[in-house]
Order: C-alpha cells, then structure tokens, then sequence
C-alpha cells in the first residue's frame, strides 16, 4: 500500500507536467457533452421551485420510471461517493453492515465515507471484482447474532473497478441468493452508461437492474459526458419493506449527507440531455469502442499482457514504470499495481480514433 501511494503521488505531480488535452486516465477527465451544456444553459432561464420540485426535476423522474419501471423513484445527488453513502444509509438499519468485494469502489475509493456513516463494510474476496451467490451465503453466516454486525445490504459495482461486467444472470443469482437471506440489493452504477452498451443497449437496462431484483441504484453521469451529479434510483415495485423504508428515508439521508441540491434542476437538466434519444448509451458505447480499438491496436505486443478484450472501457496492461513515464510525455494514466507494474488505461466518451492511434503509435515506440 506505501508502494502504491508513493507511485500515485508521483503519477499526481507527473500529470502537472503531463500532455492531459487527451489522455488515457479517467473518464472523469473528459469534459462535458455540448447537448448538456446547452441543456444547462436552457435551464437557467428564469426562476423555478428549488430542492428537485421543479418541472425539469418532475419530468426527469417520469423518464426514469419510463426506463426502469412503474413505481420507480428518483433523487438526485452531487455526486457517485455522496449518492452510494446517502443511498446505503437510507437502506441500513440499526446494526446493519453492508456485503461488498474486496474491490469495490465503497471499500477502496471512498476515504471510508460508508463507515462515517455508521456503515460497517463486510468484505468480501472477488478475483474478478463479482460477488458471488456462495460469498453472500458465507457472510449470511452470522444473521441473528447480536454480536456481530448485520448483513442486510449486498452492494455490487457494474461494470467492477476490474472492468468486469456481470451478464445479467449473474446479477439475477446474486439478488436471489441476498434476497433469500432478508438482504437487499445495491448496485453502483457510476458507469451504467458503459454496462448497458456492452450488454446491447437501452432495451437490456432493466435485465440486469430492476427486471434482476436489483432493489436501489446509484445511477451514473459524471463519467458519462455531464458537469456534476448522480442520480440514487429505487426499485419499490417488488413490495420489499425494506426499500420501501429506503425511500421513505432518501429526503432525510441525502440531506443528511450534504447530497440535497438545492437548484435541482441543472441537475435534472443535464440527465434530461443523456436520456433523450438514449445519448447517455450512444456516449457509453463511444468510450468502450475507445478502449476496444485500443486493445486491437495494441494487444499483440506481448509483453503487455493483454490477453482479453475489454468488457467496457478499461485495459490492464503490463508496463514497466520507465516505458510508463515515458508514455506519459504522451498521454497521463494512472498506475494501477505497482507490485506488478500494471496501469490502467480508461477511455472516454470523446476518445477518438485518432487519440487510439497516436497512444498505439507511443506504446510501440516505448515498448514494442
């Protein structure tokens, strides 16, 4: 862990100096989509009711039934960690603690916001970042024990920070393995734009989520070609007491958690702008073609150990950290494990074919 945050301080000041007009780092980097901005711009005409009661607001909550289902409910939030900590708090009862993967972006990424919260996060092994039905059995082992925390919430990511991606029948035998044990089903869907393209557009969303038995999402935009916000969706159509609770407790959660805009609606906006003619799964497939054309340009250079196209749009690759400062000078990445010398190389919605060939043309100068 010293390795890897000695490496990441590096990379930090590294990318003070770095080319960082197009790089390979985050999709967080890539700026915003000209429709959502003009969709901003559309928005602030005039004065409206605050706090997400305005028309944009209602609007956009319609759309998201009309996506996900009848009874569907919608709050809008800052951001993807406020979102996944408002949202779990609004799940979790006295006691409760929440099923996740070693990996997951609440463990690892979110400075322990989840457990300032009063969120016990039960961990779980995942070689490939996925829980399984037989992890959720073995953390169900001490339901009922009044000395140790609860399991009553299993928190997935799809796509996982590996860049794997659950078929939707994985999801469906995780929810039912939770839902047999009396635990409810979160998903972070920080890159639910990514996930939905790869497993065949806007009409497989609700097989992996809602159609699942997924009972709350954490809906996500700031990869996905807006300024700022997240959306927390849930799913109370199945009559679960629990989520039914969740949304009851979301107002009060999300204010709780400094995740209660106030001017609503340039949050409603920019979703409005991604939900219209499916723009949030046209941008979703742009930045997994990225990544894909980046595997084909480079995956025959062995040493990089590329051996299996990206599910979304993320590779792994194995560089040494001289090849890697030196690709730099190109194009920022972050490292991903030092102790292997593997980085992550992520694209965008606005990656473009000619960014792939100019990294590709780097990558085999440097290592090649």
């Amino acid at each position: 862990m010293t390795l890897l945050c000695a490496t990441w301080r590096l990379s930090c000041e590294n990318a003070a100096v770095a080319r960082l007009e197009r790089s390979f780092a985050s999709d967080n980097f890539a700026g915003a989509h000209p429709k959502v901005l003009e969709a901003l711009v559309e928005a602030n005409g005039g004065h409206s009711l605050a706090y997400g009661d305005d028309p944009i607001s209602l609007d956009v909550y319609e759309r998201f039934e009309e996506l996900f289902g009848a009874g569907t409910k919608t709050f809008f939030v800052f951001g993807g960690t406020g979102g996944n900590v408002a949202m779990l708090s609004s799940l979790a009862g006295p006691g409760d603690c929440v099923v996740c993967t070693e990996w997951s972006h609440i463990h690892v990424d979110e400075t322990a916001a989840p457990e300032r919260a009063g969120l016990k996060l039960l961990t779980r092994p995942s070689p490939d970042g996925k829980l399984t039905p037989a992890e959720i059995d073995a953390a169900a082992h001490w339901l009922g024990s009044q000395h140790h925390a609860q399991p009553r919430i299993v928190s997935i990511t799809q796509p996982t920070e590996l860049g794997t991606l659950y078929s939707p029948d994985e999801i469906r035998l995780v929810c039912q393995a939770a839902h047999r044990h009396g635990m409810v089903v979160h998903m972070d869907g920080a890159r639910i734009a990514n996930a939905t393209a790869a497993l065949g557009g806007v009409g497989a969303v609700r097989s992996f989520t809602s159609d699942a038995g997924v009972d709350a999402l954490t809906f996500g935009g700031t990869k996905n070609g807006i300024v700022y916000g997240e959306a927390m969706v849930y799913f109370p159509q199945s009559g679960n007491a629990t989520v039914e609770r969740g949304v009851r407790y979301a107002p009060w959660a999300r204010k709780a958690t400094t995740q209660l805009p106030s001017k609503a609606r340039f949050v409603a906006a920019q979703f409005r702008a991604l939900l219209d003619n499916d723009l949030w799964v046209e941008l979703g497939a742009r930045a997994n073609a990225g990544a894909t054309a980046l595997f084909g340009a480079v995956h025959d250079i062995e040493s990089l150990a590329l051996t299996t196209p990206p599910a979304v749009n993320s590779l792994y690759p194995v560089v040494p950290d001289a090849a890697a400062d030196e690709l730099r000078g190109t194009s920022f990445f972050w490292p991903w494990d030092p102790a292997t010398q593997r980085v992550r190389w992520m694209t965008s919605w606005d990656t473009s074919l000619g960014d792939v060939e100019v990294f590709a043309e780097a990558v085999r100068t440097c290592i090649g």
